[in-house]
């Protein structure tokens, strides 16, 4: 019999709410055509992503791809580059797929996990050539920061499985959070800022409708890229 005085399980903090919502025929259909030769299953043990895509070439990782359009057009624009995107919810999923599909791409695979923990379990150190993450949730209330995604721990998970020389670059239109990510990743001692503060749109991030929306609306949207230093400053 277990001991009724033992202490619950901490439930850890999530940086997202799982509202599954409904996936559209177009997307059932990707999902259960396409899942088993583009979706990796999760499983807490180091993964090797040169057998994962059958090929040695640069990986770049994208944390949070929601439906799919940036990944999808980045893949699109440079098949000479392998992109591993983590997603958690289903409709995201059976999107990006079916973009895969009506493109004709190979060089996409996705892992439909929390992202903490792929991080944490299945990539390797010095595994990645480059990590996006664009428009995570800002969780704008106070009391919700906690749940924020760009946290000090993952931030040195992410810069220790990136190589040296490679970049890690975040994007977001809440103007306190961008402060806090600018923070964030100038406090990580392998981490190194390659602007002087925000630094401009690069070329690889596709404008979306989303952002086009909210740049005509007026709306500032702040890049960070930060590069892996060679060796951690004394």
């Amino acid at each position: 019999m277990a001991d009724s005085a033992a202490p619950a399980a901490r439930r850890p903090i999530r940086s997202y709410v799982l509202r599954q919502g409904r996936m559209s025929d177009a997307q059932k259909r990707a999902y259960e055509r396409l899942r088993e030769g583009h979706v990796v299953e999760y499983r807490p043990a180091p993964l090797d992503l040169t057998a994962t895509f059958a090929r040695d070439a640069p990986k770049i990782l994208e944390v949070g791809f929601g439906m799919g359009e940036t990944t999808a057009a980045i893949a699109r624009a440079h098949r000479e580059i392998d992109f591993l995107g983590i997603e958690v919810h289903s409709p995201g999923v059976g999107a990006l797929l079916k973009r895969l599909a009506d493109l004709g791409l190979s060089n996409v695979r996705v892992i439909q996990h929390d992202a903490v923990e792929v991080v944490e379990h299945m990539l390797s150190p010095d595994s990645l050539d480059g990590v996006h993450v664009f428009f995570p949730d800002p969780w704008p209330k106070k009391r919700h920061h906690k749940r924020r995604l760009i946290q000090p721990g993952f931030v040195h998970s992410l810069a220790q499985r990136i190589r040296p020389g490679g970049y890690l670059h975040l994007a977001t239109d809440w103007a306190e959070y961008a402060q806090q990510i600018l923070s964030v990743l100038s406090a990580e001692p392998l981490l190194e800022n390659t602007a002087d503060g925000f630094a401009p749109r690069p070329a690889h991030r596709p404008l979306t409708k989303f952002e086009r929306r909210g740049l005509t609306l007026g709306h500032a949207v702040f890049d960070v890229v930060f590069r892996r230093r060679s060796r951690a400053p004394r």
